[in-house]
């Protein structure tokens, strides 16, 4: 996919491929585990299936509006650290106090990607730049941390909607429940699929991994009452 044509798509222009993987994966692993707690006692026929309609679409947009909330108090929080670092080196008693902070964030970051010189060169850039009585980030609420929130809302609900499909089609609760989860478990694995070509790795094993794990944390969730 080009540059221009993720510019021109919501989601990607606001969330990285890490990101989104990861709401997929936390929405798919919710609804599996909302689903499969619920179909312990459904009722049977209409009723039941009902039932599990309702469990998993509330469950999408219940965790699509949790992740929202999340992500904008994740992006105020980076900035307030920021924020802090940045009034931290302006309000150092000296040179050597301010590039010492300085040195503490730059070193981890950079240490595979620049030689020493070249770190301390930018560290001595860095502590310069701020000296000139630069304002620290806003913390507040900002409108590109809603367009965020909004991001994680529609691919968790979007993503997760495939599996509300077969209480659409099947009459018998079990019957749908059992597609369903075969969805759901199709989709892990097409999750896992796609984060190893971020990682770098083969790509069905990935699939089988995740597919694994996202079946551990469901069972996890289900025994501690989730």
């Amino acid at each position: 996919m080009s540059e221009e044509s993720k510019r021109g798509r919501f989601v990607p222009r606001h969330l990285d491929p890490a990101s989104r993987l990861g709401e997929i994966l936390f929405g798919l692993i919710m609804v599996l585990s909302v689903t499969l707690t619920a179909g312990l006692s459904v009722a049977e026929g209409a009723s039941g299936v009902h039932q599990l309609l309702l469990a998993a679409l509330g469950c999408n947009v219940a965790w699509g509006i949790i992740d929202g909330i999340m992500y904008v108090m994740n992006c105020m929080t980076v900035r307030a650290e920021k924020a802090n670092i940045i009034q931290a080196i302006q309000r150092a008693p000296d040179a050597g106090t301010a590039l010492a902070i300085v040195r503490d964030e730059i070193e981890p970051r950079f240490e595979t990607l620049a030689g020493p010189e070249q770190r301390e060169a930018l560290c001595r850039s860095i502590v310069g730049y701020l000296a000139q009585s630069q304002a620290p980030p806003r913390t507040a609420v900002t409108k590109e941390d809603l367009y965020g929130a909004l991001s994680c809302f529609l691919l968790v609900f979007v993503s997760c909607l495939p599996a509300a499909v077969p209480f659409f089609v099947f009459s018998e609760p079990t019957l749908a429940l059992h597609v369903s989860n075969g969805i759901l478990i199709a989709m892990l694995f097409i999750v896992g699929h796609q984060w190893a070509q971020y990682v770098h790795t083969n790509r069905v094993l990935a699939g089988l991994v995740m597919v694994a794990i996202g079946l551990a944390l469901v069972g996890v969730a289900i025994l501690l009452g989730g």
